[in-house]
């Protein structure tokens, strides 16, 4: 059996999970949708964030989620709407993927991430680097 290339996997996560334009994606933040930032803190200092998003790494997102974990993040409710983004769509389009297999059932991902959110004009806000002001 052949290996899976990385671009391979997302390409098939794409085909599963809703994607939704900038624009939606400012619709559902008014909305009750959880909207989770999936970037590395290095990458939300330097670039900002979409106000209102919630942050959870990509490398946690998984222990973050899951009610039985110690990790888990009482924000994160498998009932509640979540849409997900990352630099460019790839790691969210991955990330709503294994929502769904861990049994949320409306779950997007911002197609384009966080450089299309930012291209379309829609307001970003600085962060502060973690560890103090």
């Amino acid at each position: 059996m052949a290996a899976k290339t990385a671009a391979a996997m997302v390409a098939a996560a794409k085909q599963r999970v809703q994607a939704l334009s900038p624009e939606q994606a400012a619709d559902e933040l008014a909305g009750n949708a959880l909207v989770v930032d999936l970037r590395d803190a290095n990458e939300r200092d330097e670039h900002g964030s979409i106000p209102g998003a919630v942050h959870a790494p990509r490398g946690m997102l998984e222990f973050l989620v899951d009610p039985a974990s110690p990790y888990h993040r009482a924000e994160f409710d498998p009932n509640r709407r979540v849409v997900l983004h990352c630099p460019a769509g790839g790691r969210s389009a991955l990330a709503a993927d294994t929502l769904r297999d861990l049994g949320y059932t409306d779950v997007a991902h911002l197609d384009g991430g966080f450089s299309a959110w930012k291209a379309a004009g829609h307001p970003v806000e600085e962060t502060q680097p973690a560890g103090g002001a």
